[in-house]
């Protein structure tokens, strides 16, 4: 089962980044967003706002070649410890996390889990932690690149515990780190050092399967690093946020499938007029990406979204038989799949990306980044859950966990004598 362990959090000094001897617990202007959800302008922008935010470490720069990058990003992690912008807990604990947000319907929310040291299986899938989505091979030797430089983890991964009342165990208590990042979303870091208490809290994660959430390539490098340095106990765990696999505590979206150019002379709800009934559904404007997603969620499908106009396509009765039949059962209702089945075949060679955010999506349609897009619903927790327990992996890029955490709330080094240096088993 899996084994979550304290560890020593290396964590910004408030008063090294506020510059004050009456530090704020704010960190908003040094915590970043997970890496892969980044994109170049937001890096820039994040590094004007301090000149020691983390994004400096997740997403180095520098010239010539890469690995260039990822030594600069070692000799900053070690420089900012040197200086006392961040500093190391003097005794290892568990860090319960919380996000307090309004989901993309308004409504009041939060999201509380645990950081802690996982302790890595033998293999994937292994000690009842269960991936759940296929990975794309550039971003786990990006990851693997940075890892072996700075020996440190940065961005937690999620993990989804099925161990029901874990949410109850993760007091806050009176907290040690607060942050307000761009979307709104309050990020409230505590401490749990009481050996009761830290005890407790591992004994719920090890009593059920752990569903790998969010960061799979992150887990598969950690994997593969510690395959290459067996004896190094730092390697034996990655940082991760635990939080129970409940509705309540989750905000679960869809990642939508943009294809900036169709192949010439394409007509695109023509071709798949065998599979699907296309119903235009309005113009592409705001009100009508609201009307398509609710109708949706309300009679299934999936939308189509085109520059002067939204397609409801929804399956033939029987047309997608065959096709569902080579699916495991679990995704047969799992819209991403489907779309590698039956949209993806007649795109021919076109290229596919991957966005949240159904308006934004609309949005590079409508003014000719894209010339289409497919909108899918998000997947259920049941579903996922029921995927992960029967070993399968979803397409890559079918879930959306918002809100993200922030990284640089407290981060893990694998080094003795900082963070919680022995590994796991501590």
């Amino acid at each position: 089962m899996p084994r979550l362990h304290p560890f020593r959090g290396v964590r910004y000094d408030a008063a090294a980044v506020h510059g004050d001897q009456a530090p704020d617990l704010d960190l908003s202007a040094v915590v970043a967003p997970p890496y892969d959800v980044v994109d170049d302008a937001e890096r820039a922008a994040l590094a004007r706002r301090h000149p020691a935010n983390c994004v400096r470490l997740i997403l180095p720069e520098g010239a010539g070649e890469a690995g260039d990058r990822y030594t600069r990003a070692a000799v900053q992690w070690a420089e900012w410890q040197r200086s006392g912008v961040l500093g190391t807990d003097g005794a290892p604990g568990l860090y319960p996390y919380r996000m307090e947000y309004h989901d993309d319907l308004g409504r009041s929310r939060s999201t509380t889990g645990v950081l802690g040291a996982l302790e890595l299986p033998d293999a994937s899938g292994g000690d009842g932690i269960l991936p759940h989505e296929r990975t794309l091979p550039k971003a786990k030797s990006d990851r693997l690149a940075l890892l072996r430089a700075t020996r440190a983890n940065f961005d937690p991964i999620w993990g989804l515990s099925a161990a029901g009342g874990l949410t109850r165990l993760l007091d806050l208590g009176a907290p040690i780190a607060t942050a307000v990042d761009d979307d709104g979303t309050r990020h409230v870091l505590g401490r749990i050092v009481d050996p009761d208490r830290v005890g407790a809290v591992t004994r719920a994660v090890a009593g059920a399967p752990l569903v790998l959430a969010d960061g799979h390539h992150r887990f598969e490098t950690a994997l593969a690093y510690r395959d290459e340095n067996p004896s190094d106990r730092g390697a034996e765990a990655i940082l991760c946020l635990v939080v129970e696999l409940a509705d309540d505590e989750l905000d679960v979206r869809p990642i939508h499938r943009v294809i900036p150019r169709l192949p010439a002379g394409l007509d695109l709800p023509a071709a798949l007029g065998s599979l699907f009934e296309a119903r235009t559904s309005g113009s592409n404007t705001t009100e009508g990406v609201r009307d398509l997603r609710a109708a949706l969620e309300a009679v299934g499908g999936m939308g189509l979204v085109l520059r002067d106009r939204l397609v409801h396509l929804t399956a033939w009765p029987g047309a997608l038989s065959d096709r569902l039949a080579r699916l495991p059962e679990p995704l047969r209702g799992v819209d991403s799949a489907v779309f590698e089945l039956a949209i993806q075949p007649a795109l021919q060679s076109a290229t596919v990306r991957y966005e949240h955010g159904a308006n934004r999506v609309a949005e590079m349609v409508r003014y000719g980044e894209a010339e289409a897009a497919v909108l899918l619903r998000a997947v259920g927790v049941e579903t996922i859950r029921a995927a992960a327990e029967a070993g399968i992996r979803m397409p890559q890029k079918t879930t959306f966990f918002a809100p993200k955490p922030r990284t640089g709330m407290v981060m893990r080094s694998l080094d003795p004598g900082e963070g919680d240096g022995s590994g796991a088993r501590v």
